[in-house]
């Protein structure tokens, strides 16, 4: 079991850039895979990237380019930054983790950060 809190969201104009945060309450070493997710309203909530335990990323074709996915394994916090940010952007963006330990099951979300990116 783990607790993830996002922050680091805002209001930021087009082509701006913002780091997300997401700190883990255990070690990051024993979570498998780490992944950021958004919704936008009226939208299902999509993956965004993810990484895995051997700090390999991925990252969807939407945001490749602009958006790069790290970790800092000794603050347990795993980092979206988000480059030439555009309104189509704007979201809640939550962090999500499976793999804890070594257990499979549901995925663990944070409560979400809003982030809104004007024209």
């Amino acid at each position: 079991q783990v607790d993830l809190v996002e922050s680091g969201g805002g209001l930021v104009q087009a082509g701006g850039s913002l780091r997300l945060s997401c700190a883990a309450s255990g070690s990051i070493v024993n979570i498998a895979l780490m992944g950021w997710y958004r919704q936008a309203p009226g939208n299902e909530r999509e993956r965004v990237g993810i990484i895995i335990d051997d700090g390999k990323t991925e990252l969807e074709d939407s945001v490749t380019g602009r958006f790069t996915i790290s970790r800092d394994i000794a603050k347990n916090t795993v980092y979206l930054q988000m480059n030439d940010l555009k309104p189509e952007d704007t979201a809640v963006y939550y962090c999500m983790a499976n793999g804890v330990d070594g257990v499979w099951g549901h995925n663990t979300w944070g409560q979400g950060t809003q982030v809104t990116v004007s024209s």
